[in-house]
């Protein structure tokens, strides 16, 4: 015999299905009073020969040539029951159905198909030597064969759809069970077990508050720390240009109120080098001697929370035995920080996605109503105007004053003409479909041109088409609209003969960079003092200049002093070295 580690469920379902066939010949022989010794003695031997193959399949062992076996003997009980039931026309000539569904269950529809063919040949050889017939009971010997063929095909599918699934579910159990001892052997401590979890947790949430929670709590039992419990832990994160301390572990109320410049000590290192740094004596650090409780610890570790160029804070450690802090145990948490690092960033990424997108939505209602301002101030106006001056009109009509209608109509045809100038350069602004079809040169020349046609404001374009190829569609779009805006508040405010809109490179800087400059010749006004009082303004032409100079990355700057004119210049980087060098300030300006 063999033994084997994962129960054949083919065996458990041909146990069953055979304990129901025998449940169900005896009481068929029962009920026909045909139960005599001979029939007892075969359905007795199959009982014990299936209570057998019970214990073998329960403790998982199995004979040598296990299914050949077992559908042999089911075979042989099928034909001796069917043989002395009387064959064909006794209460069992249904027997042969025993063998068929093991071997369905063992060999699928061949199997079954192979049974059912040699039983229909033994019963039939047996109703023709042992039965007495006439030329009409000749159909007495292909009974056997269809009901055999019938049971053989329902069984043998049915037993194929069944295995096919069993088998998935084997095929499942074993890649899981390798799956759990290959993990074993990877988590083979608890530090490990507990690094996993908190890897688990931070790529589960963008709450960062949790993040730095379950950090701290998995700490100790990451470093083997978890018996004595005396290491201190904290997060330090930055608000402003302070440090503040966001999570803590065994710190005092006082201590948790604590900030930080990190211009000196440890702190400082940690941040400037991007390196761990490690104190024996955090009593004489200049900031950390501030934290009552690290008074009596003999050894701290600061670890820095970098990501690029953006500094988030540092992750800090300590212990009251000398030297706690290993080259082992430094990099383990070292690892956790990064990890750390990376959460922070995804939930304060998502933290600014969200924010976008309210920006988005507050900027849909800003259009909106602005779209209802200049309706109401324009066309509308005018529309109302064009009713009025109809019905002076008619009244010239009535006293036949032709001279004045004549007039009149005139004045009423160009008072239309203007306002449909008007609803077209609202919709033009809405959507310009030539910077869809023709690019960002074109649609700056047909807004100057409606410009022109529709408030008599000259407005002077200069593009470097050099610099819209290295453009895409949606960058076209923010800057079409940035001039748009800039355009419509010198027309609106600045009382201008002319505006200029020019985009080119930045000279010096290699084609890296390009400058979209909108300058007019108006009034101007005082930069610092509009700026200050703007959150009191009902005006948002600034506010949407920024934002949208941010979509590109741009750097906006307004120039402007009363009597002087303004100019509006958005630096836009082309490139993304450009991009890191316009936020740290290194880009070039004339």
């Amino acid at each position: 015999m063999r033994r084997f580690d994962f129960p054949y469920l083919s065996d458990w379902f041909a146990i069953s299905f055979r304990w129901l066939v025998l449940l169900g010949m005896t009481v068929s022989l029962a009920l026909d009073g045909a139960l005599n010794l001979w029939l007892t003695a075969v359905l007795l031997f199959a009982v014990l020969w299936n209570t057998f193959i019970s214990v073998l399949t329960a403790l998982n062992q199995r004979l040598p040539q296990h299914r050949l076996i077992n559908t042999i003997i089911d075979g042989i009980v099928s034909m001796a029951l069917f043989a002395l039931s009387g064959g064909i026309t006794g209460p069992l000539n249904w027997a042969s159905l025993l063998a068929i569904i093991t071997t369905a269950l063992y060999f699928e529809l061949r199997g079954s198909l192979l049974s059912a063919l040699l039983l229909s040949l033994l019963q039939a050889g047996w109703i023709f030597f042992f039965s007495t017939f006439s030329g009409i009971h000749l159909l007495f010997l292909a009974l056997p064969f269809g009901f055999n063929l019938l049971a053989a095909v329902l069984t043998g599918l049915a037993s194929h759809s069944l295995m096919k699934r069993l088998r998935e579910y084997y095929r499942a159990s074993v890649k899981r069970r390798d799956e759990i001892n290959r993990l074993a052997k990877t988590q083979e401590s608890e530090p490990l077990q507990a690094f996993y979890k908190v890897l688990e947790t931070l790529s589960a949430t963008l709450n960062y508050q949790i993040v730095l929670d379950e950090a701290l709590d998995m700490s100790s039992q990451i470093i083997g720390d978890t018996k004595t419990g005396e290491m201190i832990s904290a997060v330090l994160l930055f608000s402003g240009r302070h440090l503040k301390v966001e999570s803590g572990r065994r710190l005092p109320p006082r201590d948790l109120k604590l900030t930080f410049h990190a211009k000196d000590g440890v702190l400082h290192q940690a941040l400037a080098t991007g390196e761990p740094q490690i104190t024996n004596d955090p009593s004489a650090d200049p900031e950390l001697s501030h934290i009552v409780i690290l008074q009596d610890c003999k050894s701290t570790l600061c670890l820095p929370l970098l990501r690029g160029l953006e500094a988030y804070g540092v992750m800090l450690y300590a212990h009251p035995k000398p030297n706690f802090f290993t080259e082992a145990r430094v990099e383990t948490l070292e690892m956790l920080s990064n990890q750390v690092v990376i959460a922070i960033q995804n939930a304060r990424l998502f933290q600014q996605l969200q924010e976008e997108k309210q920006v988005l939505v507050e900027s849909q209602e800003v259009t909106r109503k602005q779209l209802a301002r200049d309706l109401h101030d324009g066309p509308t106006q005018s529309i109302a105007a064009i009713a009025m001056r109809i019905n002076i009109g008619r009244k010239m009509l009535e006293l036949n004053n032709l001279d004045d209608l004549m007039k009149e109509l005139e004045g009423i045809e160009d008072l239309a003409r203007r306002t449909t100038n008007e609803i077209r350069h609202m919709l033009f602004t809405l959507r310009p479909l030539v910077l869809e079809s023709q690019g960002l040169t074109a649609a700056l020349e047909t807004m100057s041109t409606k410009m022109n046609a529709t408030y008599q404001q000259n407005v002077k374009v200069s593009v470097d088409e050099a610099v819209v190829a290295k453009l895409d569609i949606s960058k076209q779009t923010v800057i079409f609209y940035i001039v748009e805006e800039a355009v419509n508040n010198a027309r609106k405010h600045a009382e201008a003969s002319l505006i200029q809109a020019r985009l080119r490179f930045l000279p010096e800087e290699e084609y890296s960079v390009a400058a979209l400059e909108i300058i007019d010749n108006g009034i101007g006004f005082d930069v610092q003092a509009v700026t200050s009082s703007y959150d009191q303004r009902g005006s948002l032409g600034m506010v949407n200049l920024q934002e949208r100079s941010e979509l590109i990355n741009g750097l906006l700057s307004v120039d402007s002093l009363p009597n002087k004119g303004t100019r509006v210049r958005v630096l836009i980087p082309l490139t993304e070295e450009a991009t890191d060098r316009l936020v740290r300030g290194l880009v070039n300006v004339p």
